[in-house]
């Protein structure tokens, strides 16, 4: 259970964490101060935590590992979705959108967007304080963090375009032009490859990351909406929402190897820390898919919760945190027995997880 006096306590402490009107702050690292002040949590356990994004609630909920309780919530902006950590687990980032969510299938007009909203929060996980924010362009929803964290790859919505971002200065060093709607963005651990879904055209356009461009587009139908890279960068798995597929690429000739037809409509993916298992979240089907890696097949099956998008593993492999969206909860799921221990209730709307040792 949520404690509600860190909860309060963190509400009335950081003002600057509601506001949207002021200049994007500078990252932990810059010389200038912080734009809020840290704020004492007192007695929260430290050690391994999941920070949760709630697109709905605008907060962040932290799970403490050991126990599998939620410890408080912090707020960080409009429809926290894309949540990712800085390879030393020092910070977390959290992509921030002023565009309005609309149910799907809606044909109403978009309501008006708050363009100062976008961004992308930092979270000193230390202190546990938002400590800036990023401009990346319009509307990001995922992103990828370089593999020496000195860079994030953000997609932007609404703007069709993919925004490469140097953390240190904040500044945007290049724009690029992808398909309709772009959502999922994964690098490859090697550091050379990153791939950004696109849902509209059904593409995944291939970025060589040194260079910043495109240098391929893969068609694989179906409003792709995540990605996922082995950790020798030798295959990506691609999850497929209407299609039913996920697609298995090769890398380095980024290759279609295979199209495996699943039950229900695949969103997220997280690769084993191992490599030998893919797990792919199925948004209505209710369940997380095992895929085995080296044949290439669904060879289990878990149910968790309502409609599971986000998803992380831990760094052992052993255990699962899924988010579920309509429920407001996050499953924990022992990969060895393939079964659900537990559920956390979080913030309304549960979007993306991220494991930080």
């Amino acid at each position: 259970m949520i404690r509600r006096a860190a909860f309060f306590a963190l509400v009335l402490g950081v003002p600057a964490c509601h506001r949207h009107d002021e200049a994007p702050a500078p990252p932990p690292s810059a010389s200038a101060s912080p734009s809020t002040s840290p704020v004492s949590f007192g007695g929260l356990p430290k050690g391994p935590r999941v920070y949760v994004s709630n697109e709905a609630s605008g907060d962040v909920t932290l799970i403490d590992v050991a126990s599998g309780k939620a410890l408080a919530s912090l707020p960080v902006g409009k429809r926290p979705r894309g949540i990712q950590r800085s390879p030393d687990g020092s910070r977390v980032y959290v992509a921030l959108s002023g565009s309005v969510a609309a149910p799907p299938g809606s044909n109403a007009a978009p309501a008006p967007a708050d363009p100062s909203a976008h961004g992308i929060g930092i979270i000193d996980t230390a202190r546990i304080v938002v400590a800036g924010r990023l401009g990346v362009g319009s509307d990001p929803e995922q992103f990828a963090v370089s593999r020496d964290g000195s860079r994030l790859f953000v997609s932007n919505e609404d703007a069709a375009t993919a925004s490469v971002v140097d953390i240190a200065s904040g500044k945007i060093e290049a724009t690029l032009k992808v398909g309709e709607e772009p959502e999922g963005v994964a690098a490859s651990p090697d550091g050379k490859w990153v791939y950004v879904t696109c849902e509209a055209t059904g593409m995944v356009e291939v970025v060589d990351a040194a260079t910043s461009k495109v240098q391929k587009e893969l068609s694989v139908g179906g409003r792709p909406r995540a990605a996922a890279f082995l950790p020798d960068s030798s295959k990506a798995y691609v999850t497929s929402e209407n299609g039913g597929t996920v697609t298995v690429v090769t890398l380095p000739a980024h290759a279609i190897a295979k199209v495996m037809k699943v039950e229900g409509r695949p969103m997220g993916v997280v690769i084993a820390p191992d490599g030998e298992a893919a797990y792919v979240t199925t948004g209505r089907g209710g369940t997380v898919l095992v895929v085995d890696t080296a044949k290439d097949e669904v060879v289990g099956s878990i149910r968790v919760g309502d409609r599971p998008w986000g998803i992380d593993v831990s760094p052992d492999g052993r255990t699962l945190y899924v988010a579920n969206g309509p429920s407001d909860d996050v499953s924990i799921v022992d990969t060895a027995e393939r079964k659900e221990t537990s559920r956390v209730k979080v913030g309304s709307k549960p979007w993306g997880v991220v494991y930080v040792p």
